[in-house]
């Protein structure tokens, strides 16, 4: 199927606005085999969050006008010569020429001449452990593809920026395979199941701290594939079980089978960020109280009825059914009060208010630590990415540089 969007730089400015969603891994990804060209050491299967609560939007614009490639996040310029932006424009260039050459007849005009033009902004907090990279890098490979033409698989472009982000490109609920050859072209993200598999399932983003992390993922990565000895048993021994149970899980929809693997993961993730030498350590204090929140919960109902995951940050993303979700919230509003800001405490999806039974209350037996959790994002499961073909959507205006702030 021809994609939508396409346009040469013959016209004075050819713009494509597209957004793309973020996703939370539930068999997490850490270590790669190829830093260049971001090869994983073992398969991953992630969540892909609904986009009305969070998501990246990209405007790519090419012109014959423009003298230079330049890009802008969230209003900043930054430097376009970052080692993995070119290696996605560079991949991407690459493809568009590749599809000219193989043109049947007249080729159409070339628009591999132009500079492009880029600015994005994700409506979540960047670099804190909600997956922004993944976003953005999808985002981005699926914008420049509709601007330069492209009509292939994006796994390999969104991959050259981020790992994560090839899982990016699809909606539901995606697998990203390791793959086996050294060149990296069966390394590919794949669909499990359709946004609409599971229409119950629902998510909460428990914000806990904005800030910048201590330990990037890059730089983590590479201190524990060098270091820890249970990431290579973890990639060898355990991960491959997992995804195969995981795929059943969610084909079964089996949320029970699926909390307490996703639980299991995000435990395993972390102890191998301990066994890293030196450690690194991404949970916070609130953290673990948040995991201890969940165990109660669950034990006082004698079922798995929550599960967190944690990526490479303090946040938790609690994974739920819908007929949970008010009694899981107001159980985190009792633990963690909420400060000046309770009635923005709650964003996202409306959740019934619910009030704590006493004997729930009890069974938490948790001093409260008001402000823990700065806000609480309530999602669903998403679509993949997608083209607005409003031209008010636009970032860049006609000029080819950011629109002002409004």
């Amino acid at each position: 199927m021809p994609l939508g969007g396409t346009m040469a730089c013959e016209k004075p400015l050819a713009v494509v606005t597209c957004t793309a969603p973020v996703n939370i891994a539930v068999i997490k990804y850490w270590g790669k085999r190829d830093e260049e060209l971001i090869l994983p050491i073992n398969s991953s299967l992630s969540v892909t969050l609904h986009q009305d609560q969070l998501k990246t939007t990209t405007t790519a614009a090419i012109s014959k006008d423009f003298t230079e490639d330049r890009v802008w996040l969230n209003g900043r310029e930054e430097d376009v010569g970052q080692p993995r932006l070119q290696a996605c424009l560079q991949e991407i260039r690459r493809l568009a020429r590749k599809r000219r050459n193989a043109w049947d007849g007249d080729p159409p005009p070339s628009s591999l001449s132009c500079k492009v033009h880029v600015a994005s902004v994700n409506n979540f907090p960047t670099a804190a452990g909600l997956a922004s990279s993944a976003a953005g890098y999808a985002c981005l490979a699926y914008t420049l593809a509709r601007v330069y033409g492209v009509e292939s698989d994006l796994s390999e472009v969104a991959r050259r920026g981020s790992g994560s982000a090839c899982r990016s490109l699809y909606g539901g609920f995606v697998e990203w395979q390791m793959g086996e050859q050294t060149d990296g072209k069966d390394s590919v993200a794949r669909q499990v199941a359709p946004e609409s598999h599971w229409p119950e399932l629902r998510v909460l983003i428990l914000v806990v701290s904005a800030e910048k992390k201590l330990t990037g993922s890059t730089v983590g990565m590479q201190a524990s594939v060098k270091t820890s000895p249970l990431l290579r048993f973890r990639a060898e021994s355990v991960v491959p079980a997992r995804m195969a149970e995981m795929t059943r899980c969610i084909q079964e929809r089996d949320f029970r089978g699926f909390a307490q693997l996703t639980m299991q993961d995000s435990n395993q993730f972390h102890a191998t960020c301990l066994d890293t030498f030196p450690p690194i350590s991404y949970l916070s204090p609130i953290s673990w109280r948040i995991i201890h929140l969940v165990h109660r919960f669950n034990t006082h109902h004698g079922d798995t009825k929550v599960a967190y995951t944690f990526d490479a940050g303090p946040n938790a993303v609690i994974f739920t059914l819908e007929d949970t979700m008010a009694d899981f919230v107001a159980a985190v509003r009792h633990t963690f009060p909420p400060g000046s800001n309770g009635d923005t405490f709650l964003k996202g999806l409306q959740v019934r208010p619910a009030p704590l039974p006493a004997e729930l209350k009890a069974a938490l037996a948790m001093e409260p630590t008001p402000g823990g959790i700065k806000y609480i994002i309530a999602t669903q499961v998403g679509p993949g990415p997608q083209i607005l073909d409003n031209p008010c959507t636009h970032l860049l205006g006609p000029d080819g540089l950011p629109k002002p702030a409004a």
